[in-house]
C-alpha cells in the first residue's frame, strides 16, 4: 500500500498543534502587572515534561510494530494451506487487509491515536502478509527469501544514500514521489473495483514487459517513499514534535516497508513466470 502519511501537510500539522503560546497583549494594561513587596511570586502548577520526538524512540517504536508483524505474519504463514503449486487463501487475511485500511484512514485525520492504532495495524496487516507470502513460496519455492533479502537490501541502500546526501529530499523531489504515489494508489483503487466485477487490469499482474516495467517503477517509488520516511522522523526530531509522533513515524515507515515488500514479491513472481 502507498504510504502518503508522511508527508509535509503532516509535519506542518504537527509543528501547529504544538507551537508555544503567544503572550499576552498589553492592551494598555502594565505586563507583567506589578508585585506588591514581600510577595510570595508562584509560576502556578507545573506540568511534567515528557520529552518530544527522538530518532531512538521513533525506532524502539518502529522495532516493537515489526515484531508484532513478524507475529501474526507467523500466524497467517501456518494458517494458509498449500498442496505443490496451490494454495487455499484464509478469509481471515482480507479481514486484515481492511483492519489495516481502516486503520491507515484512522491515522490521517488523529495522527495522536498512532499508539494504539498502529499495533493494530501491524497485528492485522502481518497476517495478511504471511498468508500471501505462504502462497506465492507455494508457487515459487524460495522466492520469499529472496523478497525479503531485497527488501533489506533496499532499505539499507536508501539509508546510506539518504545519510550521505545522495538523495537529498528537496520540495520539489517530494511533491513528485506523493504525486506518483497517490496515483499509483488511485490505479490500484480502480483495479480492486474492476476485479469485483470479474475484470483485471492488465499492467498491474500480467509478467509481460509492460508489467515488469511496472513492477520496477512501483517498487523504486516504495523506495523513494524510505527517503520521504527519513526526513519526517529526522526533521520531526530536531523541532520536537510531541512525543506521540513517534508512533505515527513508526506507523509510516512500517507502511512503506510493507508495500516496498509485497511489490518486490510481486515483481520476483513475474520475473519467475
Amino acid at each position: 500500500m502507498p504510504n502518503p502519511m508522511l508527508n509535509e501537510k503532516k509535519l506542518e500539522e504537527a509543528r501547529a498543534g504544538w507551537a508555544a503560546p503567544e503572550p499576552p497583549s498589553p492592551g494598555g494594561q502594565v505586563w507583567p502587572p506589578p508585585v506588591e513587596p514581600g510577595t510570595r511570586i508562584s509560576d502556578g502548577p507545573v506540568s511534567p515534561w515528557k520529552g518530544g520526538m527522538t530518532v531512538r524512540g521513533t525506532i524502539t517504536a518502529t522495532a516493537v510494530l515489526f515484531v508484532l508483524l513478524l507475529g501474526t505474519a507467523t500466524a497467517g504463514w501456518v494458517s494458509t494451506t498449500t498442496t505443490e503449486d496451490q494454495f487455499e487463501f484464509p478469509g481471515l487475511a482480507l479481514v486484515g487487509v481492511a483492519v489495516g485500511f481502516a486503520c491507515v484512514i484512522g491515522l490521517w485525520f488523529r495522527p495522536q491515536l498512532a499508539k494504539i492504532l498502529g499495533p493494530i495495524y501491524a497485528l492485522a496487516q502481518g497476517f495478511f502478509v504471511g498468508a500471501i507470502s505462504k502462497a506465492f513460496e507455494a508457487v515459487y519455492p524460495g522466492i520469499v527469501v529472496q523478497a525479503v533479502g531485497a527488501t533489506l537490501g533496499v532499505f539499507a541502500v536508501m539509508l546510506v544514500l539518504y545519510r550521505t546526501n545522495v538523495i537529498k529530499v528537496t520540495d520539489k523531489f517530494r511533491r513528485t514521489v506523493i504525486f506518483a504515489t497517490l496515483g499509483v494508489m488511485v490505479l490500484y483503487l480502480v483495479s480492486f473495483v474492476i476485479s469485483l466485477f470479474g475484470g483485471s487490469v492488465p499492467v498491474i499482474n500480467d509478467a509481460s514487459l509492460i508489467g515488469v516495467l511496472f513492477s520496477f517503477f512501483v517498487a523504486g517509488l516504495a523506495a523513494l517513499n524510505l527517503a520521504l520516511d527519513f526526513d519526517f522522523i529526522e526533521r520531526g526530531s530536531r523541532e520536537g514534535l510531541a512525543k506521540d509522533y513517534e508512533w505515527y513515524a513508526a506507523f509510516g515507515l512500517l507502511v512503506t516497508l510493507v508495500w516496498l515488500y509485497l511489490e518486490i514479491l510481486r515483481l520476483l513472481g513475474k520475473l519467475r513466470q
